[in-house]
């Protein structure tokens, strides 16, 4: 029973590690046309970075863990340079009219969220699968 407990955690944060990335994924589609955020600046597109338990258990004591969940490491900017196009009358473009774009590229996102959204839905057919398992080990005492 604590091996399908420990199973269920490891799907559990599965699922909400790549919840984060479908979050990730979305604000950056949303913000692909951004020319000026809040620092005045084009849109970054943002990046989520995982750790494993594994990685955690080296960091923290030098030990390899017995799970492999995956978790939210860090969130981080991608350092590519966005495209620059010619516009001199847009709002920010530049002295030779110049505007700078954000560096996301929508064919690339979409990718990275199809990606995300099927390891999502394996994650949701591993726990149903295991939470029927545990069921029927259950019914095997009655009778």
């Amino acid at each position: 029973m604590i091996s399908f407990i420990s199973s269920l955690t490891s799907t559990t944060a599965s699922l909400d590690a790549e919840r984060a990335r479908l979050e990730v994924i979305a604000q950056n589609i949303a913000n692909s046309n951004t020319t000026r955020g809040l620092n005045g600046r084009p849109y970054r597109r943002q990046q989520v970075m995982f750790e494993s338990v594994m990685q955690r258990a080296r960091a923290h004591d030098g030990g390899a863990g017995s799970q492999t969940a995956p978790r939210v490491g860090r969130i981080q900017e991608d350092p590519r340079p966005g495209q620059a196009i010619y516009q001199p009358g847009h709002r920010d473009a530049d002295a030779n009219g110049m505007v700078e774009l954000p560096n996301v590229n929508i064919y690339e996102e979409m990718a990275d969220m199809i990606v995300a959204s099927r390891t999502y839905e394996a994650n949701v057919a591993v726990f149903k699968n295991s939470r029927s398992l545990a069921i029927q080990a259950l019914s095997i005492g009655k009778g």
